[in-house]
């Protein structure tokens, strides 16, 4: 007996130290090639990129994985003590592998003939999760296993919890336990029930298999033998267990809210980043805030989206989309789910015709009515120029089984509407530093991610024209220079027919003042200015405003507004008259933060005086406050042409507004507006460009694919409404603010027939600026001789046609 038993205790000691020495040489053998433990202390989880506007609203989220770390003293108790009766509920003891979770995953291996339990713990998995594959190897399970040793040696429990909560993945894209919460729940990790954090702590084992919105029965199984195993580890009392087990599995898929509508500025601001980080952009998880005030772009989203379906009404209904007559209400549901709103116009199919309006189903399934009152604009689409007759019920404009779409008005009543086919792009920017404070680039960015307002290079036609006219004021003209509106032929070597512009409606005034010819839209005028002037000088001149040289054609079209240009460039431009003559680039990102909040970027763009001395003042108490921080000087923005020119071209531009072709917005009731329409040949682009001395704003109008807009559409008739729309949302409750009057400056009372200084007896003399270089010569000293009266070219140098 002795002999068998010294027999048995040599074998064990044996076998001990066999498995001993076993376990020492693959310690040996694979611990070089094992990594840093202490690695983990500085692991950079990915985190999505997320855009804010500059007020601290979400306005869009990029990157594969949701992930919002959490801190282990902000993980509720609850939830780990979930975690660890459904994960490892001897984890405080074990010293990162519990030996009898191996044996019984041995032992069942040995019975089965496969690997059913890995017998891992949470610091396994934590060794296999951030270092190793999924692989199923046993030289996978011996690495983690030694991974695991390491970790324990080297980091706390709590270091090791962290890790694992915020690593894990928990389905639908969720990696990490706070972003499981707000992915199931919609709200934070601290503000779920005990019943919810079960939930969630089932799902690591098997985030398809336990996953709520897939197999709710599952979750729940899994959920209540978790809350058991909590009842039995003591984590919790029968009377918490009775209350879990009774709640319902309410989880549903949240999506992080989107609190701004902006895609194209989201898009932008995407784009930037990938240009400054590449493909870090998606998980390091930055902050980027952008110059965009919520305020402002709902505006910019309103106005642009009114706009168009106003066009769009005006030019009658283009039927529906699809018919689908004869089909059950099944079916139809079907065929609706495949339909997904457009820029808020919701896909539906009508159900019932009557005579006091219509019944549509929408693709939740429910029912509702749409009153002749909200259809009756639909008279049928002909051409872009002619319309049917105006219907005199609902039978008159569709039937049974047509899908339509339809919009929800404010007071929540259902309004037909279809998906305009004309587009519109809307950019307005703050003319002291070029902050681009709003931005739509199409009607829907569902429908088109094509950003029409950076992207789109169409022609502006008169919106144009206040850079000649400024070169024109730089080069020796005044508001009151007198030039002649008169017919002019053009034949140049190699064409086949002589170039005839005209004026839009085909009329001729003789000698009219600059400042008159522009608020009428003159192209005559424009001509002519350019061809005195000098095409290169002019090229030149403008080109200082921002725009590439090779977008400029060489030729006296471009007096005409023919160069391709897109609205930010029109925008960019138009900010000098605004700002007194400054010249600024546009930007997006104002200030970009790291995962911990560390600023990485502070946008530090040109600024006028007027800006950089209000940063300074800003700065000054800034320092005052935190002597120690690191504050850029703010950089002068480039003077590109006389404060006075700028001021004088407000002024003239004041004048479209009053007395022009942008009367209508006299409607707004201010006196601090300046701008221009701008109508392309056949009405194939529709511009208004105008600003104060806080906003300047461009709209453009039109089709994807040049057609005409209509025959009586113009840039006051679909772009103006869209910037009146948006500037008097802007400046609502702002006081009037215009540039100020810079030195240098007379007011004159001129002669309107001769643009001269008036005598005192001058009938109908009126009152002009001018530089005080620049004052015209008295009525006294007009001597003959002379060509158009007022005007820099004397006779001699003028060819007859220009005369009549």
């Amino acid at each position: 007996m002795m002999r068998l038993l010294k027999f048995i205790w040599w074998s064990f000691v044996a076998t001990f130290c066999g498995l001993l020495l076993s376990f020492s040489g693959a310690f040996l053998y694979l611990s070089p090639g094992l990594p840093s433990v202490e690695s983990l202390r500085s692991i950079q989880l990915q985190i999505p990129l997320r855009v804010y506007s500059s007020d601290g609203k979400l306005i869009a989220e990029f990157g594969e994985m949701r992930r919002s770390p959490i801190a282990f003293a902000d993980i509720p108790q609850d939830f780990i003590h979930a975690l660890l009766a459904a994960e490892d509920d001897n984890f405080a003891n074990h010293y990162g592998v519990d030996f009898t979770s191996l044996m019984r995953a041995a032992t069942q291996l040995l019975s089965s003939g496969h690997i059913q339990t890995g017998g891992s713990t949470i610091t396994m998995q934590v060794a296999k999760n951030f270092f190793l594959t999924n692989e199923r190897s046993f030289s996978r399970k011996i690495n983690e296993i030694l991974l695991a040793l390491q970790i324990e040696r080297e980091l706390s429990k709590d270091e090791i919890l962290e890790l694992y909560v915020n690593k894990i993945y928990l389905g639908n894209r969720a990696y990490g336990i706070e972003a499981a919460a707000q992915v199931y729940y919609g709200k934070s990790i601290h503000d779920l029930s005990l019943a919810q954090m079960a939930m969630i702590a089932g799902l690591p084992k098997a985030p398809s298999r336990y996953n709520p919105l897939v197999n709710p029965q599952r979750s729940k199984e899994r959920r209540d033998w978790i809350l058991g195993r909590m009842l039995k580890l003591g984590a919790i009392d029968q009377a918490r267990y009775d209350t879990a087990m009774a709640e319902p599995i309410d989880a549903r898929h949240h999506v992080q809210p989107i609190e701004l509508n902006a895609p194209y500025i989201a898009e932008m601001a995407r784009a930037e980043m990938v240009g400054r980080y590449g493909s870090d952009a998606y998980t390091e998880g930055f902050r980027v805030t952008t110059t965009v005030p919520s305020h402002l772009q709902m505006a910019a989203n309103a106005a642009l989206h009114d706009g168009l379906i106003s066009y769009d009404q005006r030019h009658g209904f283009r039927g529906p989309e699809t018919r689908l007559p004869g089909l059950t209400r099944e079916a139809w549901l079907e065929e609706l789910s495949k339909y997904r709103s457009i820029g808020g116009l919701e896909p539906v199919i009508v159900s019932q015709v009557e005579k006091s309006g219509i019944m549509v189903l929408l693709r939740n399934g429910e029912e509702r009515p749409v009153t002749w009152d909200n259809m009756k604009w639909a008279r049928p689409f002909l051409n872009t120029n002619s319309l049917g007759p105006r219907p005199q019920k609902p039978a008159d404009v569709v039937q049974i089984g047509d899908l339509v779409r339809v919009e929800i008005s404010t007071e929540g009543a259902l309004q037909l509407r279809q998906i305009p086919s004309a587009q519109s792009a809307l950019v307005s920017l703050d003319p002291q530093d070029g902050a681009i404070v709003s931005l739509v680039g199409g009607f829907s960015f569902e429908q088109s991610n094509y950003n029409r307002a950076a992207q789109a290079k169409r022609q502006p036609g008169s919106s144009f024209k206040p850079f000649i006219y400024s070169a024109a004021l730089d080069s020796g003209f005044t508001a009151a220079t007198l030039v002649n509106d008169a017919p002019i032929v053009f034949q140049e070597a190699g064409m086949e027919e002589a170039w005839r512009p005209k004026n839009d409606n085909n009329t001729f005034l003789g000698p009219i003042r600059l400042r008159e010819a522009l608020y009428k839209s003159r192209n005559l005028v424009s001509i002519r200015l350019l061809q005195t002037i000098g095409i290169d000088y002019t090229i030149n001149y403008i080109s200082e405003f921002g725009f590439n040289k090779q977008d400029l054609p060489r030729n006296l079209s471009l007096a005409l507004g023919t160069a391709g240009l897109t609205p930010m460039e029109i925008a960019t431009g138009w900010s000098t008259f605004a700002n007194g003559g400054y010249k600024i680039q546009p930007y997006l990102i104002q200030r970009i933060e790291s995962r911990d909040g560390k600023p990485l970027f502070v946008a530090n763009p040109a600024r006028t005086p007027e800006r950089a001395k209000l940063v300074e003042e800003q700065n000054t108490a800034l320092h005052n406050d935190e002597p120690n921080a690191e504050l850029p000087q703010p950089i002068p923005a480039e003077q590109i042409i006389d404060e006075r020119t700028a001021y004088i071209m407000t002024s003239m531009l004041q004048d479209v507004i009053k007395r022009g072709t942008g009367r209508r917005a006299l409607a707004m009731g201010r006196g601090d507006l300046a701008g221009k329409t701008g109508t392309t040949n056949e009405s194939k682009d529709s511009w208004f460009s105008g600003y104060n001395a806080d906003y300047v704003t461009t709209v453009w109008a039109g089709f994807d694919q040049p057609e005409s807009l209509g025959r009586h559409e113009y840039g006051g008739t679909v772009a103006l409404p869209i910037w009146m729309n948006f500037m008097g949302a802007a400046l609502k409750d702002k006081p009037e603010h215009l540039p100020p009057e810079p030195s240098g400056m007379l007011s004159l009372r001129v002669d309107p027939v001769s643009g001269r200084a008036a005598s005192p007896d001058s009938p109908n003399a009126y009152f002009e600026l001018f530089k005080s270089e620049d004052s015209p010569p008295p009525m006294s000293e007009l001597e003959p001789g002379l060509g158009i009266p007022g005007s820099p070219l004397p006779a001699d140098e003028m060819a007859p046609i220009d005369l009549f």
